[in-house]
């Protein structure tokens, strides 16, 4: 495993990160593929040995036992203090008025939920999963750095916004002598580069360590065109990436795997990791070689013309997250 600082910070984390979604109670959110706990045990346990530290959940994964398992996982297979541990607020927890968004109220009853399924007093890196226009940003803001300086949270991160959004709230932190955000999750990969546009050249200026979601383009940058998994023909998330404007760039993929006699993950992956943006890709693992994959990527150095190859085809389209 190679590790590196999270964006200008002195955080250490491992290039790869375990992305903790698909694991949940199955019957307890939106998702039916997640695994149960003991299928999910077999990757934290797996993450561990492979040195992959960094940890990232949320609170409405799978109504919140996702973070129980994640809990679990590290008193059962590592210590506190050996895991970078990440997990997101704003989505909806219930009806009531502290069950969403990002007021005050909201925020610090979430964060104390979390603290208790996580099984630790202090989250290392926690997210705002989404934009919400309903709560000033000095609100928001505030209350996130009141949370750091209670010791209940050592770095900010954001995810999935347009640029202004993340600079109007960074913009906030910094004019009120606020704790300032030290990464930002947004979803980017090969099949996927609108954050090219603005947000990527935001945090280069800013310091931000980009950790990116769905490295993988929900799977598809991993297999060849036309073969279907049981999330890929399920999932609407993931049949979004079946576009025929897709089919270029997962064909150049395969082309550079067959040459370099490796995966497709592996090359799809080592693209994310050679921008220099990017602290740490979020990989989600449900199967043995998903992690094995990710990790081996580290050593894969494409060459100019092969990520040449890989963009080139690449079709502008509207941006969207999920």
């Amino acid at each position: 495993m190679e590790y590196t600082r999270l964006g200008r910070t002195g955080l250490r984390v491992s290039r790869i990160g375990l992305g903790c979604m698909s694991y949940g109670d199955p019957g307890a959110g939106m998702h039916r593929w997640t695994l149960d706990e003991d299928a999910a045990a077999v990757f934290f346990r797996q993450a561990v040995e492979l040195g992959v530290t960094f940890w990232d959940t949320a609170n409405v994964y799978q109504g919140g036992t996702s973070e129980e398992f994640v809990g679990r996982a590290i008193s059962r297979f590592a210590r506190r203090e050996d895991i970078v541990l990440a997990t997101k607020v704003s989505g909806k927890m219930h009806e009531g008025p502290g069950g969403s968004g990002l007021s005050r109220k909201a925020i610090l009853e979430q964060v104390e939920a979390s603290l208790r399924r996580l099984g630790t007093d202090y989250i290392d890196v926690y997210y705002l999963h989404r934009f919400d226009p309903e709560t000033p940003a000095e609100e928001t803001m505030a209350t996130l750095h009141d949370l750091v300086t209670a010791g209940k949270v050592r770095y900010l991160g954001a995810s999935s916004m347009w640029a202004w959004q993340f600079a109007k709230m960074q913009h906030t932190a910094t004019r009120n002598g606020w704790t300032t955000f030290a990464a930002m999750q947004d979803q980017y990969n090969v099949l996927k580069r609108e954050e090219e546009r603005d947000m990527i050249p935001m945090c280069l200026d800013e310091g931000v360590g980009l950790t990116p979601y769905s490295p993988l383009a929900k799977g598809r940058a991993t297999r060849p065109w036309g073969e279907q998994t049981a999330r890929s023909s399920s999932d609407t998330v993931a049949t979004s990436f079946d576009r025929d404007a897709d089919k270029p760039v997962v064909d150049a993929i395969q082309k550079v795997a067959e040459a370099r006699a490796v995966p497709m993950a592996q090359v799809a992956l080592a693209w994310v990791l050679a921008k220099p943006v990017v602290s740490c890709p979020i990989v989600g693992a449900t199967k043995p070689n998903h992690l094995k994959d990710a990790t081996a990527a580290l050593a894969l150095t494409l060459t100019e013309d092969e990520i040449g190859d890989l963009e080139k085809p690449y079709t502008p389209q509207d941006n969207y997250w999920w």
